[in-house]
């Protein structure tokens, strides 16, 4: 810790509670939290290596996005797919994972106001995940590792590439196992009511789905490493990638609870929002568990090796029961809004909440620019492309990057961005630098990353392969003429990346000025974020307490139905028999 921001931090013993043992604390002058000292290191270095994570991948990402634009056509074809390898494990694993076991140690340590099991393993796990990074990066960019993120076999990296995911996976799962032990201590100790926050319960979520991603990880890498080496004969390719997708596809099911979780969070702390039914919140969290990590079978729906019993199961019952879960939490979070807001009084229409809410609160516009990017972007084309039918058309096309754009970015990763301008004052105890350009960032992160990601979308079902250097062909042994609308998307898509590169480069500089160079914080006055204390209770009244959601919920149900059918109609004219 510097001996800056330890200025900042008034060291205190826990009160000598006969439940409770005594450890190395302070108290939130804003929130009242005990934040033990050990769990906030872990929780800044985690979420530094976030960041550098982060812009290591939105680097390789512009590149990428100017080698796929044909009239620009950076990058020769090695160092393409090389970067396509670098940005997918940065972007995907590496940011993300960091930044949720940083989240993990928050919400099982601060929010619970409890001190953290095992420092010394938390630096033991973040030390492995951070030479997974340096290895895992190292021999990608040295040219060892031309295998691109799922690296199935046959292709064969060098043995030191699997050994950096392993490590990396090893030190998250550490990461995780720490997170129990935390909530053990806490229940022990009784810091908390009857039932946990459902912002951490949220959280457990995440981390139960993440110990079953990464055992699967376990379950092919570690054989993989052992091929590389020589010491196994050869991994069966199909075996490879139905255990790989168990990893690959469920680690962005851990960034969904993660995600959702932070949205309830956001509701509390922006407007005093909460659950209007915390029981549904949470039983659809547990249908998360049963059924999401399901949704892999989608890769795996031509490989011949899998029963076509096992792929209506996961494409049908369990998909609809994971999406039955993500659609209440779509109706719970906005609704905890407009019921809060309707509670602080406004009440005119069926609107007003939402015209009257904190927009000039970053925190804020992330999260609801998040759940509508998640949701009308990522959420309908996931369903739809999920399907047996047409999965066979698109799945080896541009589209699917672009639909987990709109899950994994704008909806992740534009949620881990808002949170974090509550988390530079409440835990580096920073002021933010820049916060007229905070208020306006989430918003150019949108717009660009929606353009990128209906861009690639529509190029799919225009016949535009994903992971392929050269759309055109040329110099190939046949040739293709796309429909002339592929030029003004890709246009598009290349603008659109531009401007979702331009608002990250943006976030980082925020972040970073503001935890080395930002004024320290001494006290509420000095919050640029208000924290909303909790809506006042609920007058009796007639009607639904959240009819604004409700019809909001119904707009979402039609454009869905509409993309739908639109998506039947594209498919029968794909298949059409004379």
């Amino acid at each position: 810790m510097s001996s800056t921001i330890q200025e900042d931090i008034e060291y205190t013993e826990s009160p000598q509670e006969p439940t409770q043992s005594g450890f190395l604390h302070r108290i939130c002058d804003i929130t009242g939290f005990k934040v033990d000292l050990s769990s906030e290191k872990l929780i800044r270095a985690n979420a530094v290596m976030a960041v550098i994570s982060l812009l290591l991948a939105v680097v390789a990402a512009i590149l990428l996005v100017f080698t796929r634009y044909q009239p620009v056509h950076l990058l020769n074809a090695e160092w393409y797919y090389r970067l396509v390898t670098f940005h997918g494990l940065n972007a995907l694993i590496f940011w993300i994972i960091f930044f949720e076991i940083a989240g993990l140690y928050f919400g099982s340590t601060v929010i619970l106001n409890t001190k953290f099991c095992a420092p010394k393993w938390g630096w033991v796990s973040f030390g492995l995940m951070v030479a997974g990074l340096l290895i895992s990066n190292y021999i990608i960019l040295i040219g060892q590792a031309d295998v691109m993120l799922t690296s199935y076999t046959p292709l064969k990296a060098h043995p030191l590439y699997y050994l950096g995911i392993i490590l990396f996976a090893v030190g998250a799962l550490l990461g995780v196992v720490l997170f129990f032990g935390n909530l053990m201590i806490a229940r022990r100790d009784n810091t908390y009511g009857e039932s946990l926050p459902l912002f951490t319960y949220g959280l457990m979520t995440a981390a139960i789905i993440a110990v079953i991603t990464l055992a699967s990880g376990a379950l092919i890498y570690i054989p993989t490493f052992l091929w590389s080496l020589g010491l196994i004969d050869n991994i069966d390719p199909a075996m490879y990638k139905l255990i790989w997708w168990g990893l690959g596809h469920s680690s962005q099911q851990i960034n969904v609870a993660a995600m959702v979780s932070i949205w309830y969070m956001v509701s509390f702390l922006t407007v005093g929002g909460t659950s209007i039914n915390e029981k549904v919140s949470r039983t659809a969290f547990v249908l998360y568990i049963l059924f999401i990590c399901l949704a892999s079978a989608h890769h795996l729906l031509t490989d011949p090796g899998v029963s076509s019993a096992w792929k209506v199961w996961n494409t049908s019952y369990a998909m609809y029961l994971a999406v039955l879960a993500s659609m209440i939490h779509a109706f719970a979070v906005p609704s905890s809004y407009e019921s809060a807001q309707r509670r602080w009084g406004y009440n005119k229409g069926l609107f007003e909440w939402i015209s009257k809410a904190p927009w000039s609160n970053p925190a804020f516009s992330s999260t609801i620019l998040a759940i509508i990017g998640f949701g009308f972007i990522g959420g309908t084309t996931g369903v739809i492309f999920g399907m047996e039918q047409t999965n066979i058309i698109v799945h080896n096309t541009i589209a699917i990057p672009g639909h987990f754009k709109g899950t994994v970015v704008i909806g992740t990763t534009l949620t881990f961005m808002g949170i974090t301008y509550y988390l530079i004052p409440l835990i580096f105890r920073r002021k933010i630098i820049g916060m007229g350009w905070a208020r306006w960032q989430p918003w150019l992160f949108f717009i660009g990353l929606a353009l990128l990601s209906i861009s690639m979308i529509v190029l799919g079902q225009l016949g535009v392969p994903r992971r392929h250097w050269d759309s055109s062909f040329s110099g190939g042994p046949f040739t293709y003429n796309f429909n002339p609308a592929v030029d003004f998307f890709w246009t598009l898509m290349m603008l659109g990346g531009s401007l979702a590169f331009i608002s990250v480069i943006i976030w980082i500089v925020i972040v970073v000025s503001s935890v080395f160079f930002g004024p320290r914080l001494t006290g509420p006055k000095d919050m640029q974020l208000t924290i909303s204390p909790l809506a006042p209770p609920a007058k009796s009244h007639k009607g639904f307490e959240a009819p604004g959601t409700l019809v909001l919920t119904f707009v979402f149900l039609l454009v869905f139905l509409a993309l739908f059918f639109l998506n039947w109609k594209w498919l029968a004219a794909t298949w059409y028999v004379k």
